[in-house]
């Protein structure tokens, strides 16, 4: 069990920042077990057309998507922030068994418990087909790129 995952709320945007920052490389590690630590035990997401509730639900998702989604590589960017919530966007590239590739464009609202942990988490995803010759991310990203905006499309 963990004591929470600071920074902790009331954020400001340091601590938004950091706390979009550690979400994207926990999720590039694709260990849905580390993954689901960030959460609450009962936290409650909305995941495209999935409703999940709690870290087991969490891990068993998380383990199907990554199963699915090869080589997947994530940025989140910093849309806004209150106290004790973090809206972001996010796009990702993965691809299929066949070996399409797919580029996902999204957004996530994000709610904390006290100690840090996400207790709900919402997420709007639409995935785009992409030519492997049109791939962006290649891997988690270098310090230099740590500042840059997502491009749109």
């Amino acid at each position: 069990m963990t004591d929470g995952r600071p920074p902790l709320p009331p954020f400001d945007r340091d601590a938004a920042l950091a706390k979009v920052q550690a979400a994207e490389d926990a999720w590039n590690s694709r260990d849905p077990q580390r993954v689901s630590l960030a959460y609450t035990p009962d936290s409650v997401w909305r995941n495209r057309d999935e409703f999940l509730t709690g870290r087991d639900e969490i891990v068993a998702f998380l383990t199907r998507k990554w199963e699915r989604e090869l080589d997947y590589v994530l940025r989140k960017a910093l849309w806004a922030f209150t106290d004790d919530r973090i809206a972001v966007r996010f796009q990702y590239e993965w691809h299929d068994a066949d070996g399409q590739w797919f580029r996902s464009h999204g957004n996530e609202l994000w709610e904390f418990a006290p100690d840090g942990l996400m207790r709900r988490r919402e997420a709007s995803v639409n995935d785009v087909a992409i030519a492997e010759g049109g791939r962006r991310f290649s891997g988690p990203r270098t310090d230099a790129e740590r500042s840059e905006d997502l491009p749109l499309r």
